[in-house]
């Protein structure tokens, strides 16, 4: 979710502060939650700024980019395998270990495919039908 616009954030400022009004009818008046203008008023107290915090990160990746290509490599190697054959195969070569659910997200970042190629093309459609009279 994206941060409130720092615009909307001064306005809100701008109006507790004029028109003196409880942080409830501030909150109904700019359709925001409640939570976010206490945090918005305890933020504009103590560090004088508006500016919207950045985001707390998350964990680190347990696959390394070169863990990836190797990835990339087996599915080069054998596109129809399942993310479970992918997942023990990447194990045995870089012995590291990660969840079914890690190889599908990777995949589908690198946009992988494990589809096989069509050995013939589709048949051309016929444009328009023929209506018999």
């Amino acid at each position: 979710m994206k941060p409130y616009s720092l615009d909307l954030r001064k306005k809100i400022i701008e109006t507790y502060e004029q028109e003196q009004i409880s942080q409830r009818k501030l909150a109904k008046r700019f359709r925001v939650a409640l939570s976010f203008i206490y945090k918005l008023l305890k933020q504009y107290r103590e560090k004088g700024t508006l500016e919207p915090k950045g985001h707390g990160g998350g964990q680190n990746m347990k696959l390394s980019p070169d863990n990836i290509i190797v990835l990339g490599e087996l599915v080069e190697q054998k596109n129809d395998a399942t993310i479970d054959e992918l997942r023990e195969q990447l194990h045995q070569q870089t012995q590291v270990e990660v969840s079914s659910s890690t190889i599908s997200r990777v995949l589908t970042s690198l946009e992988l495919t494990r589809k096989k190629k069509r050995c013939t093309p589709l048949k051309d459609k016929p444009s328009e039908f023929k209506t018999y009279v």
